[in-house]
């Protein structure tokens, strides 16, 4: 996706936020794995605390791919319309 802003962005504010968007759901999973990985590694019994900790970061990522759907499309939008 990130050769596609270049193409797609006629701006540089729009090439920004097509890349920025895309590095940041690439972020966002690099955390949300690094959670996982310390919430696993302290133990594999079943916590509240340990779910609620996966289910955050998870949703953060989901947030994130929300944040690219939106921008990506209204950016495309205003190219084509």
């Amino acid at each position: 996706m990130i050769p596609g802003g270049f193409w797609l962005g006629t701006t540089l504010t729009q090439r920004i936020l097509l890349i920025g968007s895309c590095l940041t759901v690439i972020i966002t999973e690099l955390l949300n794995s690094a959670i996982e990985a310390v919430v696993d590694k302290t133990g594999k019994e079943y916590h509240v605390l340990s779910k609620k900790a996966k289910d955050l970061g998870s949703a953060a990522v989901f947030v994130s791919l929300i944040f690219v759907i939106v921008t990506w499309g209204l950016i495309i939008y205003d190219r084509f319309s």
